[in-house]
This record gives structure tokens, sequence and C-alpha cells, in this order.
């Protein structure tokens, strides 16, 4: 039995306060427009071979398979799966897609062959041990393929209590969220998951951060109160530097070096 984070109890909650808020439109927009600049072929007339780990509620994998492309769905949610088959459904794409209910770390024995796109987003910093899933990552990934990671940035977390006055908070040696909390109790520091980057061989072709302002802004004035516009200036300003280091998550398109 795993002990990494399971979404079961988790899942509607997840679906209304993150995808059911303007929080799960940022961060769709933005790593949507981080893999059509990378991968190019996600419009060609070839499908591609589509790996999504902890998919939850299977969004970006639905959009694929809605393009055609060879699509494979993997969470340790039962719920959260569910609720992603009948989007898909609903898409009229579950019949050609692949599910996969198991923890990530007995995927292996259930899939085969290297993928052209793997995705792999908020997943990390629910693990119990973290450190092994870039190897993990790597090793579905074909020589030219591409890896779509995205984190928890524990900067935006020490940030965004710094501005509220959380204190105390800051001052613990570790951070320990509510259980039913949608915070992960292992936010990572970019440098952290650089190394763990640089030991797995994989290379670094953009980085972007997710709600590089949006999660900091306590009263709605201006554009802040139009979503289209606060989506335009989020898409804007999460390439920048040093704006993309305040986002929530920092999003990591990765290749093999023999790419690079």
């Amino acid at each position: 039995m795993s002990d990494d984070r399971n979404f079961d109890d988790l899942a509607e909650r997840f679906q209304r306060k993150v995808y059911g808020s303007l929080k799960g439109d940022i961060r769709l927009a933005v790593l949507w427009r981080d893999l059509e600049e990378q991968v190019p072929q996600l419009y060609g007339d070839k499908p591609l071979r589509v790996l999504d780990v902890g998919a939850g509620l299977g969004q970006l994998a639905i959009r694929l398979a809605k393009l055609g492309h060879q699509v494979t769905v993997n969470d340790i949610s039962s719920e959260m799966l569910s609720i992603a088959r009948e989007s898909a459904e609903e898409a009229g794409v579950a019949g050609s897609m692949v599910w996969h209910h198991c923890p990530l770390q007995e995927l292996s024995s259930c899939v085969g062959g290297a993928y052209d796109v793997v995705l792999c987003h908020a997943v990390v910093e629910w693990l119990a041990d973290p450190e092994p899933l870039m190897v993990q990552l790597k090793h579905f990934l074909s020589e030219s393929g591409v890896l779509s990671f995205a984190y928890y940035n524990r900067h935006s977390l020490e940030y965004r209590n710094l501005i509220r006055g959380n204190f105390n908070l800051l001052k613990r040696d570790t951070f320990t969220p509510d259980p039913g909390s949608l915070t992960p109790s292992n936010p990572l520091l970019p440098e952290q998951v650089q190394e763990w980057v640089d030991d797995a061989g994989l290379t670094v072709q953009a980085i972007s951060g997710v709600r590089v302002f949006h999660d900091y802004v306590t009263t709605l004035r201006g554009g802040n109160g139009v979503p289209e516009s606060v989506i335009e200036m989020e898409l804007a300003y999460s390439k920048r530097e040093p704006y993309l280091w305040l986002g929530r998550y920092i999003h990591l398109l990765l290749t093999s070096r023999s790419r690079a």
C-alpha cells in the first residue's frame, strides 16, 4: 500500500475549488500554451503516444485525446479517475483512452514502450518519497520525447504567508497543513528539483510560473476582476524573470540530453 496522498476524499473539493475556479483556468492555460510551444506535433497528422501520470481530473489528457493522440491515464485515486472518465465520455473519447488505477510506482508493470509526451502535474509534492520520481518518469520517455512536469513552489508558499502575516507558520521547521487541505505538505525548492533533473539526465527546455500573481491578490481591483484579463496577464508574465519564480507552481518542459 502506497503512503502517497490519495485524493479519494478530496476529489469533489478539488474539482470545485481548483477547476471550478479561475485558479484551474490559469493552470490549464499556462500548461497548454507551454505544450503547444514545445510539442508542435500536437497538431500533426501522426498520433503521439501520451502518458498522464497522476492525471487527476484528466483535462489535458482528454484534450489531447480529442486531437487524436493515443492517451494513457493513471491515478492512485479511483474517485478522480471516475470523474475524469465521465468527462472523457462526455467528450466522446473515453473508449479510445487507456485507464490505469494504481500507484505510479507500479505503473511500469502496466504500460510498456516509450511515450512522446509524459505529463506529471502537481503530483511530486504529494509523494511520501518524491526524489525517485524524475528517474521513474524518464523511464517512460522516448528518446525525443517531452516531459511536462509541474511542482508546488515553496518560494510561493513562503511569500504568500509573509504577505498575510503568518510569521509563526514560517518559523516552524516543517510545514504541516490541515489533513483536509488542498495545500501540499511537501512544497519544493526550484534548486532541489533542478538537482533531480540533472541526476536523471534531463535538460530543461522551458520554464513557466503558474499563477504568478493571482493567488496573492486580496482585493479585486481593475483588471483583476476580469477573468479573461487575469489569464492574459498570467500568460504574459509566466515566462518573465523574476515573476515566474513567484508562481504557485513551476512548470518545466524537459527532454533527454540527447535531444539538446
